[in-house]
């Protein structure tokens, strides 16, 4: 772990102080990877007055004049590696970060805090569970148990043990398959679902998805129709089983249009079954953190069934505090033991990903799902931005080339990879998830040339 160079922006100071738990009573806070929420974060406590340090890969937050320090993992990983917990450790001694509040900003930094719960809070203050609270939202197979337990609809699901037992399970078309966990990148799990319209569609599927991640981390799903304008979101911040901080979301547009990666365009909503279930699931956990709770709507049964759970941040919790619920200020606070008064939405807002969203837009209107003017008139409403912001404005002046620059040295060989060894060998060799998710174009290029894998 090293630190990084800032972009020249102004910027506090380091603090002075003699040991590393001489600031223990400083109020600070750490984020751990991220991006979009990442700023989020940042962006909420330096209004306060309160200074962020960043832990991460990801580039855009490091043009926020909101971060105080930048620090990198290894260049060759993601996010937290073997030696992560040592590391971070020693940063807190070098850099008197004993009392900082954590944050996670992905799911591997989510995991890594869970799982290594007790030493980190012998350090820090922490706004994740330790895992054996955590894994029941982590892992989708048990969420999806825990949540039909309790009363919650749920997705039919299956969770076939090898390629011979999903070659004989009665389906019914369409499916999709899903990755149980996600702390790699790759085509599966950047994707987050494959759909498969039959049988032979479904066995390629399976082929490929368990080379990526391996048989035992993939469950199929029946597909509920709908697009991203069926999905709605309980999001909330609970201390102890308890909501103190929650609204409810409407997902108008996402990117990709069928199975999006990324929300485009989120609006407030008043859905009282969502907001019901999403609290019954969380308190049901005695839950303290943050949390997003997924629903999409059935159409054939008037349900809102449950997706997925992000036990962190998420790229649109800005909306939040455009709403009159600010998500991190409220997790910073109960982690600091720190009363808070609930907080609710006091307006209807929207948050936009602008460049996605024209894509995702442009999409809907050729499918002729959107019309122009109803597009135009989504855009009137008031709107927080995923990047930009009048008072730390350079995150989304550089955030296209930013994702282009990703695209090409960070997704691209993960695309090529795949298609070197689902086209171009005869007999392709599993991509191991560790290392083939965050080849350079480099390795890529000598793999290619000397015919073999990693």
């Amino acid at each position: 772990m090293h630190e990084q160079s800032a972009p020249p922006l102004p910027h506090s100071p380091a603090s002075g102080g003699e040991s590393a738990y001489a600031q223990a009573a400083t109020p600070s806070a750490l984020i751990l990877g991220g991006a979009h929420g990442a700023l989020v974060i940042a962006r909420s406590l330096a209004r306060r007055g309160i200074p962020a340090d960043i832990v991460a890969n990801h580039a855009l937050p490091l043009f926020s004049r909101r971060i105080r320090h930048r620090f990198s993992w290894d260049e060759s990983r993601q996010g937290p590696g073997p030696d992560a917990l040592p590391q971070l450790l020693a940063l807190a001694r070098r850099k008197s970060l004993a009392g900082a509040v954590l944050f996670a900003g992905g799911d591997t930094e989510v995991r890594f805090i869970a799982e290594n719960h007790a030493a980190l809070a012998s350090v820090f203050r922490l706004t994740t569970p330790p895992w054996e609270a955590l894994q029941h939202l982590f892992d989708k197979r048990l969420m999806h148990r825990h949540a039909a337990a309790i009363g919650i609809d749920v997705p039919l699901a299956w969770e076939p043990h090898d390629r011979d037992e999903l070659e004989a399970m009665p389906l019914r078309f369409p499916v999709v398959l899903k990755p149980t966990v996600r702390t790699v990148e790759n085509a599966f799990t950047l994707a987050k679902a494959w759909r498969a319209d039959d049988r032979a569609a479904l066995l390629a599927r399976w082929d490929e998805a368990a080379a990526l991640v391996g048989a035992d981390a993939i469950m199929l799903q029946e597909l509920i129709p709908g697009d991203g304008a069926a999905q709605y979101s309980y999001a909330a911040v609970f201390d102890r089983g308890r909501p103190v901080a929650d609204l409810v979301a409407r997902r108008r547009r996402q990117y990709p249009v069928e199975f999006g990666y990324t929300s485009t365009f989120v609006e407030t909503a008043d859905c009282a079954e969502v907001e019901e279930a999403g609290r019954r699931l969380l308190a049901s956990l005695d839950y303290t953190g943050i949390a997003e709770v997924e629903f999409k709507h059935d159409p054939r049964d008037g349900r809102y069934k449950l997706l997925d759970v992000n036990a962190r941040i998420w790229t649109w919790a800005g909306l939040g505090a455009a709403a009159g619920v600010d998500f991190p200020y409220a997790l910073w606070r109960v982690a600091r033991s720190e009363p808070v008064a609930p907080l609710r939405p006091t307006r209807a807002v929207a948050w936009i990903h602008t460049s996605r969203d024209l894509v995702a837009a442009a999409h809907e209107m050729l499918r002729g799902r959107l019309a122009t003017a109803a597009w135009l008139r989504s855009l009137l409403r008031p709107l927080t931005f995923a990047a930009f912001a009048l008072d730390d404005p350079l995150p989304g002046l550089v955030e296209l080339p930013l994702a282009l620059w990703r695209a090409v040295i960070h997704r691209l060989p993960i695309v090529l990879a795949e298609f070197w060894h689902k086209v171009v060998r005869t007999k392709p060799a599993p991509l191991t998830p560790g290392r083939d998710s965050r080849c350079s174009l480099s390795r890529l290029r000598r793999r290619m040339s000397c015919g073999r894998a990693d």
